[in-house]
């Protein structure tokens, strides 16, 4: 088969080389160079190593009890039960996750973990080891490369998807259209961090394979679930301090000094990622500022060898962490929902598939637990690849329905009595404050008006600029409707109830 991977982060990166390795000829699209994305930012590890006292189905129990009861337990079992395989393949590619003195794999623990069951590398570099091993696998396989090419859309026949359309950059800028036919398309396009005013994504994250889906007929769900990070350095560019650091032991602290968290969960600075997140906001607007974490009980030494990458950050930054706490603030960080799909990467789209965030699996629910996002790129990259040139499952297939793509609605959004213009950073903001950690219905509903006047407006987009901006109205109209759908809260996505104050809402400008 002749096979298209978009995208080339673990999941794509994965499934590119299990598809060659089973003897399909293999082409990465990626937008950027080789390697870019969100994969080499994860400072987190990968979980799936069980030591004494742990197993997988313990693992399964914490990821169905982070997803708020709405991950799929079939979807939960694959990701567990391959789990060993795919960190042991990493290994054997060349991953260099990190040991003890006795070669024996360190295990670190991230927040609603019940044990240490992370694999990491380079103390807090785990994402950029694992891009830089598989890129050179495939850099050393008969797999072609397209870089700096961006998929504007699916190209659909007959009900099925057949290939790409793609801008292809050149080293002025300048883009030139091409369409690239395959077999069948693996969608690896990451999330819609930029859908958000803050966010610890790259810049490229604009939704764009959950918008080409969208388009071309096939099912999403589940993207009012979006998980913010809770801790983020509250100074410069958003920049991630990994929850391992609490993990080891640092809290989250007030202006009084008091561990605020407690107050919302039994687990405190463990808790899941949701309820901390949203403590740190209501925290920070109460007092004014932004809350603290305290790390300073590990001490200069652990801190500098287990957080390398955080430790020089926060020093460049002006911070020494190691004596005094650092300010936090949440941001945008990952999409639980996405592109539907089987436990074998198959979207309801004829020859179309999608791994990794830009997929809707399953497993997450309305809550992604800690270092499982690194596990289903591999896992699920590795079982779409091995179901490549199987029959397409009727009970799949859209057959000849038609696009998904919401038509926006003659509505006009206004700020006081003027229209306000369309911008990214506009749209940004208005998710920020309306679609982010605390919604209301009221806010939903506002949002739904700007951004549907918005795409109305909208010229057909001709540049890559005007394409992701294009992409993030879709998944902004997209996700505040999934969002006003449903009226109760759980999870990630949380509705302010009327005897809740609008005050409990913003987060503090610090990011």
């Amino acid at each position: 088969m002749n096979v298209l991977v978009v995208g080339s982060g673990i999941a794509g990166l994965t499934a590119a080389l299990h598809a060659r390795e089973a003897g399909h000829a293999v082409t990465i699209v990626t937008k950027g160079a080789l390697g870019d994305g969100s994969t080499g930012y994860a400072q987190g590890g990968v979980a799936g190593v069980y030591g004494t006292g742990d197993s997988a189905e313990q693992h399964a129990a914490d990821t169905l009890a982070a997803g708020a009861g709405l991950s799929e337990e079939a979807a939960v079992e694959a990701l567990v039960a391959d789990g060993a395989d795919r960190i042991a393949e990493l290994i054997t590619r060349g991953v260099g996750f990190d040991r003890d003195a006795d070669g024996v794999l360190l295990l670190g623990r991230e927040a609603a973990h019940s044990h240490a069951r992370i694999v990491h590398a380079g103390g807090d570099a785990t994402g950029a080891a694992i891009s830089r091993a598989l890129v050179a696998a495939v850099r050393r396989a008969t797999i072609d490369v397209i870089e700096h090419a961006f998929v504007s859309d699916l190209v659909v026949s007959d009900g099925a998807v057949r290939g790409i359309r793609m801008l292809i950059r050149d080293r002025s800028g300048n883009a030139t259209a091409s369409d690239l036919a395959a077999d069948a398309v693996i969608l690896a396009t990451g999330g819609a961090g930029h859908l958000y005013a803050h966010t610890t994504n790259p810049a490229g994250t604009t939704g764009d394979g959950i918008a080409a889906a969208l388009r071309a007929g096939a099912a999403v769900d589940d993207l009012e679930f979006v998980q913010f990070h809770p801790t983020i350095l509250a100074d410069g560019p958003a920049f991630l301090i990994s929850e391992a650091v609490r993990g080891e032991g640092a809290t989250l602290i007030d202006d009084d000094g008091r561990r605020f968290v407690f107050d919302s969960h039994p687990d405190g600075e463990l808790a899941p990622r949701d309820v901390v997140s949203r403590a740190i906001a209501r925290r920070a607007a109460a007092q004014g500022g932004p809350v603290r974490l305290d790390a300073t009980m590990l001490g200069a030494s652990t801190l500098a060898a287990r957080f390398p990458t955080i430790d020089r950050v926060t020093r460049e930054r002006g911070f020494d962490w190691s004596t005094g706490p650092i300010p936090v603030t949440p941001a945008a960080h990952y999409l639980m929902g996405g592109v539907v799909t089987d436990l074998e990467g198959r979207s309801t789209l004829p020859g179309l598939f999608a791994v990794g965030e830009v997929a809707r699996t399953g497993v997450h629910g309305a809550n992604r637990l800690a270092s499982n996002s690194l596990l289903e790129g591999a896992v699920f990259g590795a079982r779409a690849a091995a179901a490549l040139g199987d029959p397409w499952p009727v009970s799949t297939s859209l057959g000849s329905q038609e696009s998904t793509d919401p038509a926006p609605s003659s509505v006009e959004y206004r700020d006081g009595s003027e229209v306000r213009d369309f911008s990214r950073a506009a749209l940004q903001q208005l998710m920020w404050d309306e679609v982010g950690l605390l919604r209301t219905g009221e806010g939903l509903r506002n949002t739904l008006d700007a951004v549907r006047a918005w795409r109305l407006g909208a010229p057909a987009p001709r540049t890559v600029g005007e394409h992701e901006d294009a992409n993030l109205l879709l998944l902004a109209e997209a996700t505040a409707s999934a969002a006003l759908a449903r009226a109760g809260s759980v999870g990630a996505h949380y509705r302010l109830t009327d005897a809740e104050t609008r005050s409990a809402a913003p987060i503090l400008e610090t990011v």
